[in-house]
């Protein structure tokens, strides 16, 4: 068996599924580095809405792209430029726009090089929307988080609840079903399971539970 500290884990799902959660904790657990792709995204919205570049200018977007610096510290901070966006990344108004920065084929093939580039360096747990498909085609577990809509609705809206946003369960409810509909639908890597991907249904599964499936399946104890 390969020493489990080189494995490359993937793990995507649609936004409230408990893909962040469980890929931070599992790669706590086992020792090896936590990348959350779809930060990669959200910092690079965030610093187009800062800058007043329209999410909608394709060419501006895929510019900005190729010029900002993101890095993640070993305490699971996001930096993007040197500033430390962790909190920003996850507003609302990043959270309504990210899918359609994040569907721009020429911003999403940046982004593929520099997280394979990550992936190189060893053990990694990455999660996001084409991690299976696209970014480790070749990793030794996929895994495809998924949860009943209402649930992924609730759990959001409590973080965003406990972040000190007001905003109603209904329009939280709306901004998923509409980040779903422009994740699968988008040309270039939409979102859907790899064919050799374990779907995992987590609506009514603790974290603890979770993780400790997977770290079976890790350990070659259950599929």
């Amino acid at each position: 068996m390969r020493d489990i500290g080189k494995w490359q884990i993937a793990i995507d799902g649609p936004a409230g599924a408990g893909k962040s959660t469980v890929a931070k904790e599992l790669a706590r657990r086992l020792g090896i580095l936590y990348l959350d792709t779809g930060a990669m995204y959200r910092a690079l919205t965030y610093k187009a809405l800062r800058e007043g570049v329209s999410v909608e200018d394709e060419k501006a977007i895929t510019a900005l792209a190729k010029s900002i610096h993101i890095e993640f510290t070993a305490d699971q901070r996001v930096r993007c430029d040197g500033e430390d966006v962790t909190a920003e990344i996850r507003t609302p108004e990043v959270s309504s726009k990210v899918s359609v920065v994040a569907a721009y084929p020429q911003v999403r093939r940046h982004m593929l090089e520099l997280q394979r580039a990550e992936a190189v360096r060893g053990g990694v747990v990455m999660d996001g929307r084409d991690i299976g498909t696209q970014v480790l085609p070749n990793a030794d577990l996929k895994l495809f988080l998924t949860a009943d809509p209402l649930e992924r609705a609730r759990r959001r809206w409590l973080e965003l609840k406990q972040a000190g946003k007001d905003l109603s369960l209904e329009e939280v409810a709306d901004d998923l079903t509409e980040r779903d509909r422009r994740d699968t639908e988008r040309e270039t890597a939409p979102l859907e399971p790899a064919k050799d991907a374990i779907l995992l249904d987590t609506t009514s599964l603790s974290i603890e539970t979770i993780i400790e499936r997977i770290i079976a399946m890790v350990r070659g104890e259950v599929r």
